[in-house]
């Protein structure tokens, strides 16, 4: 399977000089003024497209599928094999330690749910304001501390510092950060952070959903306890992803799901109960029947991803956003959202807002007008886009709502986002869409439907 799809994949890449292909990228939509255009998928870090590799990958292997952990048929061993490969895989690709647990879930929500049902009692999490939601709400049974977001990448390790320094430290503590923020693309300080929370006698999880697409990830290198990522920003769909660390908490904790699979035995008492003896390997926390699909789609995109060289690839975007900041530079009317400044390194996640322009307003154009997919709103991380843009933080809002809350300006910001399958033309005709809306506005009217900005018909 791997050396067909690899040359497969090696021919296609011609057609892209410098991306890697996935799928998608002939598709072509429907212009509003008329005509058809080639897709510009340029919302990868709410979804990235498929790898082509993944997906030739999934298709080979589709004829074999079987139940894991359960058969003793062919193709039950082959799908057992197949999963659990996939989890070796995973665990290289992450840089593991040899007693790390690599758990296979559905998302990085998923993820650190997850993590945090398995959290030991009083357990105080610290986690910045900063955070995408799905890494900044699922501490609710913990004693959590909120931290204002940074200015600078020092200033961060310093509010941690502070904030640990008054904990109480006889009890077990958590740090949540994320690696690469999904509205600036900034990178943060981690293994910094990290060794300010183990100087406390804390853990660190790290949110690597927008980090391991763009950059190499090891949790050894990074000195971090957990890491947690989803297949469906690395190229690989179907609904799955990965929490990957240190096995202690995990194995103390309750089955994260009670049912088969996790259990390793199960009797009945003579007073007519049940005794369940839970498995103490990642087995524990994945009941049921597990998305081997999604388990190998992961482990096929990170071989493609490795083999192709990561630093080639960071290389490469590296160019793409210069090539989108030297050109939104150019459009006084745009102001690009950061927390570090202009100089902080990023992966390819810009957020910004135009003068005069309602957010959705100018995305809707974007699309209908050029055929350019980008994402406005609030990008499920409210505190932090609405410290961006001067809103209180404590504002409430429905994710992506273009709505005013009562007594606050509307608020919302526009993300161009891209990756590895993303070619130069995409790039360039987004920077000409946007001179070309703020200098001569858009060429059709719009309207209010559902919440959202459409073309007027």
């Amino acid at each position: 399977m791997s050396v067909s799809t690899a040359a497969a994949a090696q021919s296609v890449c011609r057609d892209i000089p410098g991306a890697l292909p996935v799928l998608g990228r002939d598709v072509t939509v429907p212009l509003v003024t008329g005509g058809e255009v080639t897709y510009a998928a340029l919302d990868y870090a709410a979804s990235a497209p498929a790898l082509q590799r993944v997906w030739d990958d999934v298709a080979a292997y589709a004829p074999y599928y079987g139940s894991v952990h359960r058969g003793a048929g062919y193709l039950s061993q082959l799908s057992t094999d197949l999963f659990e490969n996939a989890r070796a895989t995973v665990a290289e690709f992450l840089d593991c330690r040899a007693d790390d647990q690599l758990v296979f879930t559905r998302s990085t929500t998923d993820s650190l749910n997850l993590l945090a049902a398995a959290l030991p009692a009083d357990c105080q999490v610290f986690v910045f304001e900063t955070e995408h939601h799905a890494s900044l709400l699922p501490w609710r049974d913990a004693h959590v501390t909120y931290l204002n977001a940074p200015r600078t990448p020092g200033q961060a390790v310093e509010t941690l510092q502070r904030a640990l320094a008054d904990r109480d430290p006889n009890g077990p503590a958590l740090v949540c950060v994320t690696g690469a923020s999904n509205v600036t693309g900034e990178l943060w300080p981690v293994r910094e952070l990290a060794a300010a929370a183990h100087a406390h006698g804390a853990r660190i999880v790290l949110d690597a959903a927008q980090l391991a697409p763009h950059h190499p990830v090891s949790v050894q290198d990074l000195d971090v306890d957990w890491v947690a990522f989803s297949g469906h920003k690395l190229y690989a769909p179907f609904g799955s992803g990965v929490l990957a660390g240190r096995a202690d908490w995990l194995r103390a904790a309750e089955p994260y799901l009670a049912g088969g699979g996790a259990s390793r035995k199960v009797t009945r008492r003579t007073d007519g109960g049940v005794d369940v003896e839970w498995h103490d390997t990642a087995a524990r926390h994945e009941a049921g029947s597990p998305n081997v699909i999604g388990a190998y789609s992961i482990a096929s995109a990170c071989k493609a991803l490795t083999e192709a060289g990561l630093d080639t690839l960071v290389a490469r975007e590296q160019h793409l956003i210069a090539q989108v900041r030297e050109g939104l530079a150019e459009v006084p009317e745009v102001r690009v959202l950061s927390l570090f400044g202009d100089e902080a390194p990023r992966v390819g996640v810009i957020s910004f807002v135009v003068d005069g322009w309602n957010s959705s307003h100018f995305a809707a154009a974007l699309s209908a007008e050029y055929g350019i997919g980008v994402r406005d709103g609030l990008f499920c991380a409210h505190p932090l886009v609405r410290t961006l843009l001067g809103s209180d933080p404590q504002s409430q809002g429905e994710c992506g709502a273009p709505e005013a809350a009562p007594g606050e300006k509307s608020l919302n910001a526009i993300r161009v986002s891209f990756g590895a399958g993303t070619p130069d033309e995409h790039v360039e005709r987004f920077v000409k869409a946007v001179k070309e809306l703020v200098q001569d506005g858009a060429k059709w009217r719009y309207r209010t439907e559902d919440g959202r900005c459409v073309p007027a018909v």
